[in-house]
């Protein structure tokens, strides 16, 4: 599998902390060999759009689409609480 960054999600990313930015990077590789690596706790997130959900820490999620072999990453935030 593979990532690919949609402009929105590189716009989000360059504006959160460096620390979410390391932690995504370390997730983002779990991801990539694992979908089920228990740190991401990965799950759908919105069935109609097919969109994905998965942790970055205990306070940011990242979103995305499976297509074919690659993860399409749509946008990183903060989870409310």
């Amino acid at each position: 599998m593979r990532a690919q960054w949609t402009n929105r999600f590189r716009r989000d990313f360059r504006s959160t902390p460096t620390a979410i930015q390391s932690a995504f990077e370390k997730q983002l590789e779990f991801l990539i060999h694992d979908l089920r690596h228990p740190s991401l706790r990965a799950k759908k997130y919105d069935e109609a759009r097919d969109i994905w959900q998965a942790r970055v820490t205990g306070g940011w999620r990242f979103y995305f689409r499976i297509e074919g072999d690659t993860y399409q990453l749509l946008t990183i935030r903060a989870h409310p609480k």
